[in-house]
């Protein structure tokens, strides 16, 4: 019973870290992009300053390729820039607004508002450079 107890309160506290997550409008690491849905997306563009978010799925072979870029990118920039990943299988609202129709699909949220969209897979350096333009623009304000 011991162990039993144990493990919920593990689960629990992993539950509440993702809750919170999500409430935050960041991740409580903050390296770590969000995983954004239909329901939160809205709070979290508006929520934060610059945000890169990566439209994806699973059956993407493009999308797996960008995906860890992302994650990268997340570590590098955490705290200044918060990146987002949203599966448009799973959710289709908020893609559907923005008129994705291809995948993988980089929108960059500057105050709130799209400033620069890149479909397809590129590299590094590519979405990297993206980003710059706009960390840089903050910094003046």
């Amino acid at each position: 019973m011991n162990e039993e107890n144990e493990l919920e309160q593990i689960r629990l506290k992993k539950i509440k870290a993702m809750l919170d997550t999500n409430a935050k409008g960041h991740s409580t690491s903050s390296k770590q992009p969000i995983i954004l849905t239909d329901n939160n997306f809205s709070t979290n563009i508006t929520n934060n300053e610059l945000v890169v978010v990566d439209f994806w799925a699973t059956w993407c072979g493009p999308c797996r390729i960008v995906g860890p870029v992302i994650e990268g990118l997340a570590a590098q920039y955490s705290g200044k820039v918060t990146f987002g990943k949203m599966n448009v299988d799973e959710n289709q609202t908020v893609p559907s607004s923005f008129g994705i129709m291809s995948i993988p699909t980089i929108i960059i949220f500057n105050h709130g508002k799209e400033v620069e969209r890149s479909v397809g897979a590129y590299p590094k350096a590519h979405i990297e450079a993206m980003i710059k333009r706009y960390l840089a623009s903050n910094h003046r304000e």
